[in-house]
């Protein structure tokens, strides 16, 4: 096992993190910027306002993205338990 291989398995690790929380993070963000907006033209500074919509809307998001977080992260496990023969040499 060389510096290579693993430098090359956390590299896909952490996109492989990237890739599974980008839905979540996508949707806080423009329901962020969306209340953001409506609260600088109403002048409203409510802050409970900014934080119950984004918990709402990241749930949602990790019901509808669910199984295919849970299926990405089986397949990339797979691929690193396939990658133990590797690891001996």
């Amino acid at each position: 096992m060389t510096v290579g291989f693993v430098a090359n398995i956390i590299g896909r690790a952490v996109f492989q993190i990237l890739i599974i929380a980008a839905p979540m993070l996508g949707t806080a963000l423009l329901v962020g910027l969306t209340i953001s907006i409506f609260q600088a033209t109403t002048s409203i500074q409510e802050q409970t306002l900014t934080f119950v919509p984004k918990i709402v809307v990241v749930l949602g998001s990790l019901v509808v993205f669910g199984t295919w977080i849970v299926n990405s992260m089986i397949n990339f496990t797979m691929n690193i338990f396939g990658l133990i023969p590797d690891m001996v040499k």
